[in-house]
């Protein structure tokens, strides 16, 4: 999704400034100038950064306090509590580190590019804010290195805050291999150590030694926007949206057979048909929606009076992930899209333990068989035994997702399976591909 794009939909979705809690937070700026917020644009709509101390200026409580009254949660997927993380660094001896995560690996999400090329300095503010709480000396911001406009385009951001001598406290960019894999947090803190782009699986944790074997705080660039705007406005402000258990907003990619394919901002709690219509709407009845991403879970179209809140999705087996919602229309094939997603995860695998060597390139083998007909007897139970060897066996949460993925697959889909396996491919195996799946081809430099 591009800023020409976005622009159509915000010419639509014009938004008031930041205390309407019914509106846009992250991409207020956004919709009400349809233009990227240089550094100028930036502090005339939220002020300066409240770096003053770790109180957070406008916020009467210290920011730890103030990010645990919030209940804000990590952006990037998992879901954690951010004041948790900042905490168990802060409490750490010696000087700390913080790294912004911003590889967005997820091939289906283009939240994370969107919201750096469109209000960069939230991003870069919450990055600050988290180094003076935390007692950190730097903060390393980590993008893919394939994107070289974006690398362009946050240099110049950072060069327009260095001008200005608006922060006490370096930010470093780094761009990085891409990989699926490489935007795991200790991924970057390898890389950042100078080893390779791959998840370090063993103890102890990133808050404990992590870049430099220093005390090292990860943060998604959503999460750490949502935590400017908490040091500015304080947390009952925050609170005004999204549910009680699970407040604020949040960004979401929607793509697939919607009118228009859009990240949005959205409050926690918003049911998944509100979303796609947010996007213009479904374009054709539609089969099942992927929620979370290529790590996610396939949920029927019965399902989408769901609201997108990790406790309602939990009974049904899914959660909001990385904040991506892919429609798929009735004419399409899920099991076809599911192998696609499977092939690339297992090239995509960093090959340090068995479950990616060798588990995950079996089921995508064996998915890709019952989806073109191939299919041998023996097929179905073989691969519901391998998909169920595949989580909490792994170095990283890598196997974990593509099980999780295919396990979905396999209940939603269910018709197909016995079709497949009875006639061979299914007319739909034919249909153009809805989920942006890259090729899948192994990574050629972790370095």
């Amino acid at each position: 999704m591009n800023l020409s794009t976005a622009a159509q939909l915000a010419h639509h979705h014009r938004a008031p400034g930041p205390g309407d809690p019914a509106v846009a937070r992250l991409l207020a700026g956004w919709y009400a100038t349809g233009r990227p917020a240089i550094l100028t644009d930036h502090l005339r709509r939220y002020g300066a950064p409240p770096f003053a101390s770790s109180a957070g200026g406008h916020t009467p409580l210290p920011l730890v306090e103030a990010v645990t009254a919030a209940g804000l949660t990590g952006r990037g997927g998992a879901g954690f509590p951010t004041a948790r993380k900042l905490g168990a660094v802060a409490a750490r001896r010696g000087r700390g580190v913080v790294v912004v995560n911003a590889m967005e690996s997820e091939p289906a999400s283009r939240k994370d590019q969107f919201l750096l090329a469109v209000a960069p300095h939230l991003v870069l503010d919450g990055a600050v804010l988290a180094a003076t709480a935390v007692g950190a000396d730097t903060v390393h911001v980590c993008l893919s290195r394939d994107r070289a406009a974006q690398y362009q385009q946050l240099s110049a951001a950072v060069d327009e805050r260095r001008r200005a001598r608006l922060d006490r406290i370096p930010l470093r960019l780094h761009g990085l291999p891409h990989s699926y894999v490489s935007s795991e947090s200790t991924s970057l803190v390898r890389w950042l150590n100078g080893g390779p782009a791959q998840p370090q699986g063993s103890p102890p944790g990133t808050h404990e030694r992590g870049v430099g074997r220093r005390p090292t705080l990860v943060h998604n660039a959503e999460t750490l926007a949502h935590l400017a705007l908490i040091a500015r406005y304080g947390p009952a402000w925050f609170r005004q949206a999204g549910t009680p258990g699970e407040p604020g907003t949040l960004l979401v990619t929607v793509s697939g057979a919607v009118r228009t394919p859009a990240v949005l901002e959205v409050a926690v709690g918003t049911p998944l048909a509100s979303v796609l219509d947010r996007a213009g709407g479904a374009t054709q009845p539609l089969r099942a929606v992927l929620i979370g991403g290529f790590a996610g879970t396939w949920l029927p179209a019965e399902h989408l009076r769901t609201p997108l809140t990790r406790h309602d999705l939990a009974p049904l087996g899914a959660t909001p992930g990385a904040g991506v919602l892919v429609a798929l229309p009735e004419a399409s094939c899920g099991l076809t899209e599911t192998a696609r997603i499977l092939t690339y995860l297992a090239a995509h695998g960093a090959r340090q333990c068995g479950p990616c060597r060798l588990g995950l390139p079996a089921v995508a083998e064996d998915f890709t068989a019952l989806a073109t007909g191939r299919a041998d007897v023996a097929l179905l139970s073989r691969l519901r035994r391998r998909v169920g060897l595949l989580p909490d066996r792994g170095a990283c949460r890598h196997p974990d997702g593509a099980a999780r993925l295919a396990a979905s697959a396999l209940h939603t889909f269910a018709d197909d399976v016995d079709a497949h396996l009875a006639h061979g491919t299914c007319p739909a195996a034919d249909q153009p591909p809805r989920l942006p799946v890259p090729p899948a081809t192994a990574p050629e430099d972790w370095r």
